[in-house]
């Protein structure tokens, strides 16, 4: 049994319905599979833990020949059946139990129930008998009795609709026992329709086939969307039979090429089974204007209809369907792309023109798939420059990038002018740097610049160089970047090269520290691509969120980067974009990370990690990033053996000296939950390094705050200090603050690097500076402050999801220890022999024992298990 998840707002609603003056009966209606039955038996158990008597009966056709005979097992023994009135007494006087508790039955499909049945539920309920949930599939027919039953003032009915995405996401959730990525969910609530018994079957085939799977603790399809079970089809298919032969015909060309027009359905089905089948639930009507479109109900009832329809049958409704649409003119946009589509499923040879204007419509929404299906059917000799541009395009946003050149090569081939060979430069330039073959991808932008001689082209190739160069030089492309003009210019490529110019250029100003600025650019950048959408090849309005994700995460505004990071996440979802999903889901960890979020920071670079394995080919920076972070999420919350397969996953993949320091992050994370702080703060001071020879402040800032976090305070304080003054962000600063005070073990400048951080969403190093400030003032002989900044340390620890660091820990302690003495309990609590610990930190044997015994004293504990205990970490 699935567990009833999503429905707590129907389960008060129905709670404050029973609680109410004259409540008797509870109605649940809805269509079939929507959860109708799940509810009504959490309804009935609730009740009777309540008190109540429970009974259930199920209807049915076959039971509603016979009186009584739903209800027969609910009758007392002994009760005269062939007198109404007898039936009535006798029945109401052996319901009331001598314990005096009342009966509360559950009737389900009660619009199946025979006439006797109703009549009699209908009068115990009256005479205050029993009690009543009945469910019921909504749009069926209704006996009078039945309605009766289900009718007036003691009767409250609630319509329970289909599980919205949330929903389905948190049923999924507790049902698989673990965290979904965010694409499987929607790609199996668009299959399901929100449909509790349809997504039951899709995901229970999905496991048995293995479409299904878990992989760093989160569940994601490996393949295309499952097929669901024998018995889903079963199901769909009987109640697409029950609307009888006369409407298959609607059925099926709905099925092949919906949305279709009234007209069309009416050349193959008379209007009234069209009403019919509006009636019955299985079609959706739509008007627009004076245009009335139909669609299927469901989506999988599309799916199971086409495995029904014969091949030679569903090739001729298809082409039927495309001269239809031929006849009318085909005066519609999408009519085209329609038309195209038709033939080519029906494997007939399509127009050229046709193809190439239909590829162009499909690569205008973004529909990739359908560009490289219409296209790869194209012959060889219609093939221009500009279609295989459009080919190679698509495939590179499919994830395929050896594919993308091999077809950029032919299109070189055919360029006859220095604008189409410019558009292929563009093109492979942007194939090879999203493979994270940057230095390829310059060296060819620079050849590109010899071939071509034009002062426009050349200055179209000096902004593309300027975007590469944003990650790797920020002031050298900065420079490069303030050479574009104000607006793009309105062709292609010149508008695609100058929008990526704009969605480069403010990573660029927010690593030289101009966060504000660069949070303006970016939005200011977004709102002039959207309308411009369509003629800006390689390049998604989205992905200018990912970059208002990553300035507004340098300029401290953690809260703002999820928000636009979740609303960038949803556009996706619509979209195959495999290079820009790795990239966003990367930047949401990272800041789930920075905010000190580790199990949501961990949803995040694990549904990076999982996409980039279906696309290997593409650039394997984010994953390295991703699978670093997993290692310091999964070190965060005690599990060190994840960390370590995490990295060592991790070292499979190509190290660069841009990411070197970012990259050794996970490891030091890994050592801090080992106990290991002085290899740790090693690594973390090593790593900023790296990343202050790549010019990454903000890089660089969040390694030495780490440094500071583990017991280098006094050693990095000054750097942050200048780092801070470099940035006018508000992270920067905070992040200067809390070491300063780390290194004076300050409890008010603590407390206020606390306030400092919350407010720019730092949750856990707040809850940290709090804590380390309760520590402080308790050590003063101050406890009133110190009971204050606890509360202030639990409330930012309570949004932090169970995150241990050795600082929280420590400081959160009944008495303060050193900070030689809280890194050798650590390491003492972590398991860690005395000799080990001497020859790691350059001490006698016996100075780590007195260190031990001064730890044991001031904690109150005896033992190294009672001593891990007190430190909130697992004992080995």
């Amino acid at each position: 049994m699935w567990p009833l998840v999503g429905r707590d707002a129907e389960m008060r609603d129905i709670a404050a319905a029973w609680a109410s003056r004259g409540c008797r009966v509870v109605v649940i209606a809805g269509p079939a599979g929507v959860g109708k039955t799940r509810l009504a038996e959490e309804c009935l158990a609730q009740a009777v833990a309540a008190g109540y008597h429970g009974g259930r009966a199920a209807a049915s056709a076959a039971a509603a020949a016979i009186p009584l005979g739903a209800i027969a097992h609910l009758l007392p023994s002994g009760v005269d059946t062939s007198d109404p009135v007898k039936v009535f007494t006798g029945v109401a006087r052996g319901l009331q139990s001598a314990d005096r508790r009342q009966r509360m039955l559950w009737i389900d499909d009660i619009q199946l129930l025979d006439s006797v049945s109703a009549v009699l539920l209908r009068q115990l309920v009256d005479s205050g008998v029993i009690r009543m949930i009945g469910t019921m599939r909504s749009g069926e027919p209704l006996s009078d009795p039945v309605r009766l039953l289900i009718d007036g003032d003691a009767v409250r009915r609630f319509d329970l609709p289909t599980l919205n995405q949330e929903q389905t996401n948190e049923l999924l959730q507790a049902a698989l026992g673990g965290a979904v990525g965010r694409r499987t969910v929607h790609e199996l609530h668009t299959a399901s329709g929100g449909n509790v018994l349809y997504l039951k079957e899709l995901v229970t085939g999905a496991l048995a086939s293995g479409a299904l799977a878990s992989e760093k603790n989160l569940w994601n399809l490996t393949g295309s969307r499952p097929a669901g079970t024998p018995k889903m089809a079963e199901l769909i298919a009987a109640r697409l039979a029950a609307a009888g032969p006369a409407a298959r015909p609607a059925l099926e060309l709905l099925a092949l090429c919906e949305p279709t027009s009234a007209a069309d359905l009416q050349s193959v089905v008379a209007e009234g089974v069209l009403l019919d089948l509006e009636e019955s639930g299985l079609v959706h009507v739509t008007v627009e204007r004076r245009r009335v479109t139909f669609r299927l109900a469901h989506p999988l009832y599309g799916e199971v209809l086409r495995t029904m329809i014969p091949v030679q049958r569903s090739r001729a409704l298809l082409l039927e369907q495309a001269r239809r649409a031929k006849r009318y003119g085909a005066r519609r946009r999408e009519d085209v792309l329609h038309i195209a589509t038709w033939l080519m499923r029906a494997g007939a040879e399509a127009d050229s023109s046709l193809l190439v204007q239909a590829a162009n419509l499909a690569r205008h929404v973004h529909d990739y798939e359908r560009v490289v299906s219409l296209l790869e059917i194209l012959p060889d000799e219609d093939h221009t420059t500009r279609t295989l541009l459009l080919l190679g395009e698509s495939l590179f946003e499919l994830g395929k990038p050896e594919e993308a050149d091999a077809v950029l090569l032919r299109a070189a081939a055919l360029a006859k002018n220095d604008q189409e060979r410019l558009e292929v430069f563009f093109t492979r330039i942007m194939n090879l740097y999203w493979q994270g073959r940057v230095e390829e991808a310059l060296i060819l932008n620079e050849a590109a610049t010899r071939q071509l001689a034009g002062a426009e082209e050349r200055r179209i190739l000096r902004i593309n160089e300027g975007y590469m160069r944003v990650r790797y030089e920020p002031r050298k492309a900065l420079e490069i970047l303030e050479e574009m003009k104000a607006r793009p210019p309105v062709k292609t490529p010149e508008t695609s090269v100058w929008l990526l110019g704009a969605m480069f250029r403010p990573i660029a100003l927010a690593n030289t520290g101009r966060t504000a600025e660069a949070v303006s650019a970016a939005e200011e950048a977004y709102a002039i691509h959207l309308p411009l959408d369509e003629s800006a090849l390689l390049l998604h309005p989205v992905g200018h969120l990912i970059t208002q994700v990553v300035v507004l995460t340098d300029a401290g505004k953690l809260r703002d980067a999820r928000d636009v990071g979740l609303r960038a996440k949803d556009m996706l979802t619509e979209i195959d974009s495999p290079i820009t999903w790795i990239w966003l889901s990367h930047h949401l960890g990272f800041v789930e990370w920075l905010s000190g979020h580790p199990a949501s920071a961990h949803h995040w670079y694990a549904e990076c990690v999982a996409h980039h394995r279906k696309h290997q080919h593409l650039d394997p920076r984010p994953v390295g990033l991703a699978l670093s972070g997993l290692a310091a999420c999964a070190a965060l919350l005690g599990d060190t053996s994840a960390a370590e397969a995490a990295m060592d996953e991790a070292a499979t993949y190509p190290s660069t000296a841009y990411h070197r320091g970012q990259e050794l992050l996970g490891q030091a994370w890994l050592q801090a939950g080992r106990g290991r702080l002085r290899e740790a703060r090693e690594l973390l001071i090593e790593a900023s390094r790296f990343a202050h020879d790549a010019d990454q402040a903000s890089t660089e800032a969040l390694l030495l705050t780490d440094a500071a976090r583990m017991g280098a305070a006094r050693d990095v304080a000054g750097r942050l200090r200048e780092l801070a003054a470099l940035s006018d962000g508000g992270l920067a600063p905070a992040r200067a603050h809390y070491a300063a005070a780390l290194a004076t073990d300050n409890p008010e400048q603590l407390l206020s690097a606390a306030v400092e951080l919350e407010a720019v969403g730092a949750d856990l190093l707040a809850a940290e500076a709090a804590a380390a400030a309760a520590a402080a003032w308790r050590g003063a002989g101050h406890p009133r402050q110190a009971t204050a900044a606890d509360r202030t340390s639990q409330t930012c620890a309570a949004r932090c999801e169970n995150a241990r660091t050795p600082l929280l820990a420590i400081a959160e302690a009944a008495s303060p220890l050193t900070g030689r003495e809280r890194e050798i309990a650590l390491l003492a609590a972590h398991g860690t022999a005395s000799k080990e610990i001497a020859q790691s930190l350059h001490l006698s044997v016996r100075t780590v024992d007195n260190h031990i015994q001064h730890a044991y004293t001031k904690l109150g504990v005896t033992t190294r298990r009672d001593l891990a205990r007190a430190l909130g970490v697992a004992s080995a």
